[in-house]
């Protein structure tokens, strides 16, 4: 029976002071892969990403153009919520955090802490990156090449003296350090051993508010206070629910999806305030690792800045999130380049899998009108490429997608297609098809359901090419998940009137753009 438990899965929202990034797509993809996988399987998603718009470095983004820290962000904002349209990511909720329900919620979670006891008033003097949103301890700062101070991240600071509202972070350095230590809360194993590793230094209270800029949340009761940008950034995941009305059964989240540089954020300072309203913590936050252009970080002073839109238009959307989610061993860094992307795209998908549905459905197409018997007895070679497929498709696929081991699924799934591929080529239906024409037939329903358990198996990688493949095969909707399509071992197709049309290449052959040539 399909699991219809509730899944939340959320992405960072992303700070909208530039353009999106290769990394900002890589994660809305990963997230979206998981979402849809989720699905497939019969679980009830909830998935929200969204745009991180307050802060220091919005209002002086907006200054230096000469515009409202409220304009810049909605245009900014737009391009993000295009991007994952573009990028087919089946996001339930874009949220912005200037919305006026996310200002309502972040005002809750504020007077939930304070109801707690874990806000007061201080004088903050500290090292302030603007450009992280975030405050670092002396011990913390690295040298520039300048002799200038910089954050771990090599980011400017500026000391910064204010009054400021404090967070008793101290008081849940035992529950934060037994949270860490719990098997599957954060992961990989690298990110959670650095987290335990600097609540075992030993935490000192947050600020969290600022009164030197007015962008961003107001405090209540508190004039001339915003919110610093972190608690209310977090807090959107509980907006996207309703909090602090009845969030329904999606709170806690299943997955923080999120990059390995805003780990502490989510696996911190998230579960203390959390902790502090008496909230549920969330289930599992996994950070992944940074996309590299070609073993380079992306920067606008090395002009190797990606747009992933512009990617996608080059390459086609399917392409490249199969290729991002090929490529990568989730969790670690990864490179990309177009050479690769037209490497897999061709050598994968176009190859291996759309050249077995077009040979396979042109042949049923032209040799038996466009229809298809039903099976009439399994020989050997049948049956193992049914068991083959059947253990990807039902236990290795689902698996590795489980563990996040992204990767490690979509190599499964290629290797249930080269079984395929190994099948058609010694089966032979085309020197069978004088020879032998009900074994033709049966070779071809035996190719045909195999396809489309592979085409189903994959949707959450390649949903667009997955659907039209399916459209093809003439699956109905309610077939179009992994309990479904494993339920009908004989061809649907035998016991409807849908006839299959030679169809054109799913994948067409991609060739390099001149430059990268």
């Amino acid at each position: 029976m399909a699991d219809t438990s509730p899944f939340y899965i959320t992405t960072a929202i992303s700070y909208p002071n530039g353009k999106p990034h290769i990394g900002h797509a890589y994660e809305a993809i990963a997230a979206d892969v998981i979402a849809r996988f989720q699905r497939l399987q019969g679980r009830r998603v909830r998935f929200q990403t969204g745009t991180d718009e307050h802060g220091l470095k919005m209002a002086r983004k907006a200054e230096e153009q000469g515009r409202t820290p409220a304009d810049l962000a909605d245009e900014m904002s737009g391009y993000f919520r295009s991007m994952c349209d573009a990028l087919d990511v089946s996001y339930d909720r874009f949220i912005r955090t200037s919305e006026p329900d996310h200002h309502r919620a972040s005002q809750a979670i504020w007077q939930a802490m304070e109801a707690s006891g874990d806000l007061y008033l201080d004088r903050y003097e500290g090292w302030y990156s603007v450009r992280d949103e975030a405050y670092y301890d002396a011990s913390e700062l690295v040298e520039g090449e300048g002799g200038e101070k910089l954050s771990p991240q090599g980011t400017p600071v500026e000391w910064t003296v204010e009054e400021s509202w404090f967070f008793r972070l101290s008081k849940y350095q035992d529950q934060l350090l037994a949270l860490l230590k719990t098997p599957g809360f954060l992961e990989p194993a690298s990110r959670r051993n650095e987290m335990i590793a600097f609540v075992e230094q030993g935490l000192r209270d947050l600020s969290v508010s600022r009164t030197s800029f007015d962008w961003g949340v107001k405090v209540p009761g508190s004039e001339g206070h915003v919110m610093y940008v972190w608690v209310d950034a977090l807090t959107n995941y509980l907006t996207g629910l309703g909090y602090p009305d009845d969030m329904g059964d999606f709170w806690p989240a299943s997955l923080h999806l999120i990059g390995k540089d805003i780990v502490r954020f989510h696996t911190i300072y998230w579960p203390a305030f959390l902790m502090s309203a008496n909230l549920p913590l969330p289930k599992h936050v996994f950070g992944h690792g940074f996309l590299l252009n070609r073993g380079q970080k992306e920067s606008k002073s090395l002009g190797n800045v990606t747009d992933p839109v512009e990617l996608a238009e080059r390459f086609g959307v399917d392409a490249l999130r199969y290729f991002l989610m090929r490529e990568v061993a989730f969790g670690q860094d990864g490179s990309y380049s177009p050479e690769a992307i037209v490497q897999r795209a061709n050598g994968e998908l176009g190859n291996a899998f759309g050249n077995l549905a077009q040979r396979t459905l042109g042949f049923i197409a032209k040799n038996l009108d466009g229809y298809l018997p039903a099976i009439r007895g399994h020989q050997e070679a049948d049956t193992a490429l049914f068991e083959a497929v059947d253990q990807a498709i039902a236990k290795d696929i689902p698996e590795a997608f489980e563990n996040l081991a992204l990767q490690q699924g979509v190599e499964a799934w290629l290797q249930a297609v080269f079984a395929c591929n190994a099948y058609i080529d010694a089966q032979a239906p085309w020197t069978l098809r004088k020879a032998d024409p009900e074994r033709m037939e049966t070779v071809l329903a035996t190719l045909y359901i195999c396809i489309a358990q592979l085409a189903v198996a994959i949707s959450p990688v390649i949903p667009a090419s997955s659907a039209k493949l399916l459209d093809t095969l003439g699956i109905p909707g309610d077939l179009r998940n992994l309990d479904g399509i494993r339920s009908h071992w004989y061809s649907p197709l035998a016991e409807s009137d849908h006839r299959i049309i030679a169809p054109a290449p799913l994948f067409p052959r991609l060739e390099l753009p001149d430059e990268a040539a």
